[in-house]
């Protein structure tokens, strides 16, 4: 039963998914096809390290996990220090890790920063460069959905953590090689469910919460007591784009009844549009928070329950529009 070649990130995420929903390492190990004892190395490796990832098994020893590298990276760009020193000090304080002047700088020299540090948050170019520069900025008056990297999603694991009762941690299929990590503070709402579909904003800064970075956030349409989680139209798979189309409303929205969303689809399909909403969705992980904060206050459910956006339905092409399950005319955050 043995196996010949490395696990994939994906097979990783999928056992340690197994796990969180108390499935014995024998049951893992026949449902995946794997020798139990893979099984049982890749759970020790997530309850020692949380982490799935194949590290290296030559070489240098990782210092910093990737959350920290990313936080290294943002600190390094943001900001002009004096020297490694100052920078090394301000990532401590950012990221709670105490390491060496000396591990900052090889990791900043790994991930393409190159010269002087006070000259790291400068665009840089030449055949060093290793990461990709930074998204140009754009005025907030430009900020509309389309900057939304919008991407429907399947979501395989939901833990509730014991030490915060109103967060949940999840394992979420985007269509990508591995599950993203998602922290929803949602338990105190309404239950997250494996194999439910959802919508999530995909281009948001990774956030660190009680030690777990998410990588994403959930749609939500939300009252002041109540919440729902984001519905995406039937058909639409993991990866799916949504905002890739705008649809105008009918124009007399009172003709739909509360219950005939689904049956209206393809009729609301007939009329879309083009809305002239300029621009694509933005690089990863440099969406602005205000801009996502000012987006955030025109995304609405509207009195048939259908998400929309400045009063235009949104949706994936081709397969319909998103929806909540009850609740009309409520902000969706």
């Amino acid at each position: 039963m043995g196996r010949g070649e490395e696990l994939s990130d994906f097979q990783r995420g999928t056992v340690v998914g197994c796990h969180l929903c108390q499935r014995s390492t024998r049951e893992i190990s026949a449902l995946l096809a794997l020798p139990q004892s893979t099984v049982s190395s890749v759970i020790v490796k997530w309850k020692r390290e949380r982490i799935t990832t194949t590290l290296p098994r030559c070489g240098r020893p990782q210092k910093l996990r990737e959350e920290h590298r990313q936080i290294l990276e943002r600190v390094a760009r943001e900001k002009c220090f004096t020297s490694i020193e100052a920078l090394a000090a301000e990532f401590q304080s950012a990221s709670g890790t105490v390491v060496s002047s000396n591990t900052i700088r090889r990791e900043l020299h790994e991930m393409g920063f190159r010269g002087r540090v006070s000259s790291y948050s400068k665009a840089r170019g030449g055949k060093g460069e290793v990461k990709k520069q930074a998204a140009p900025h754009r005025d907030d008056g430009d900020a509309n959905v389309s900057r939304l990297d919008l991407r429907v999603g399947r979501i395989l694991t939901a833990e509730q953590l014991p030490d915060a009762n109103s967060l949940y941690v999840e394992q979420v299929d985007v269509g990508e090689a591995s599950p993203r990590t998602v922290v929803s503070e949602l338990a105190k709402h309404t239950s997250v469910v494996p194999n439910r579909m959802a919508v999530l904003v995909c281009n948001l800064e990774p956030a660190v919460t009680n030690g777990f970075t998410s990588q994403a956030v959930l749609l939500c349409a939300r009252s002041s007591d109540r919440v729902e989680i984001l519905d995406p139209p039937s058909g639409a798979v993991p990866g799916d784009r949504s905002c890739k189309i705008t649809i105008d409303l009918p124009e007399s929205p009172q003709i739909m009844q509360k219950n005939d969303v689904d049956q209206s689809t393809e009729s609301i399909r007939m009329n879309q549009t083009d809305l002239s909403i300029a621009g694509d969705p933005d690089k990863e992980s440099t969406l602005e928070k205000n801009v996502w904060e000012q987006i955030q206050q025109d995304l609405r459910t509207d009195a048939q329950r259908v998400a929309t956006y400045k009063g235009a339905v949104f949706g994936v092409e081709g397969k319909g529009v998103c929806t909540a399950q009850t609740m009309t005319n409520c902000l969706i955050k």
